[in-house]
């Protein structure tokens, strides 16, 4: 399939947020490994950036550095992989003002966009056309004290709550959230387990030993490549 294509302007049309600049980590084509479109070619724009520390976080190097792009140039980046789906993740993506305006202007464009988020910071204002992937950090992560709760009554239902486990206490933790909030009932939770520190069959039995209505997941680029780095 073709990507949808891109509406050419002069420099003096070009609207301002699409001449906002972004500190963009990386831009790659892959496979998504994640969320409900796992499998499904992708493009993905890693912007530079996070306010987080989580312990299992696997993309320390997009913390610092990039380079500068205008949303319009990571517009003419994306167009060129001839992708439908696009990604955009980080760091945190929500940390850089310009965002917003990328995520409505992909939208713009007839992508089919999703935004991955730590849930730490406000996602009011995402264009509603984007499918949010928000975390709920979980204790061992050491950074579940940046939950921001307000945010689960901005989820939509096309949108998704995902919640990495790494122990037996996180597990337990998630479960009380799901009940307590009534998670599943606001969007599908994706409950995945951290990469070399729980046994991705483990959490498998735990959720089917408590009926739990999560979708489980394991990082599929992970078992492709091993490393999240341009993949």
């Amino acid at each position: 399939m073709s990507a949808p294509r891109i509406e050419m302007t002069t420099p003096s049309t070009v609207p301002a947020t699409r001449q906002a600049q972004l500190r963009i980590t990386e831009i790659f084509h892959s496979i998504q490994g994640e969320s409900n479109t796992v499998g499904q070619p992708t493009v993905f724009v890693r912007l530079t950036g996070c306010p987080l520390r989580c312990r299992y976080c696997d993309t320390a190097y997009a913390f610092t550095g990039g380079t500068t792009r205008s949303v319009d140039e990571v517009l003419g980046e994306v167009a060129a992989f001839g992708t439908r789906h696009v990604c955009v993740t980080g760091g945190e993506p929500l940390a850089q003002p310009a965002c917003r305006g990328l995520l409505a202007a992909l939208a713009g464009q007839g992508y089919a966009v999703q935004l991955e988020t730590s849930g730490a910071l406000d996602i009011g204002g995402v264009d509603p056309r984007v499918a949010v992937i928000m975390d709920l950090k979980a204790p061992a992560s050491g950074e579940v004290s940046r939950n921001r709760w307000e945010n689960l009554t901005l989820l939509k239902p096309v949108d998704q709550l995902k919640i990495v486990v790494s122990d037996r206490g996180d597990y337990d933790w998630a479960r009380a959230q799901i009940a307590e909030h009534d998670l599943a009932a606001r969007c599908q939770v994706l409950l995945s387990p951290a990469w070399g520190t729980l046994e991705a069959r483990q959490l498998a039995e735990w959720i089917l030993a408590d009926r739990l209505p999560v979708c489980f997941q394991v990082q599929l680029h992970k078992y492709l490549w091993g490393d999240a780095r341009g993949r």
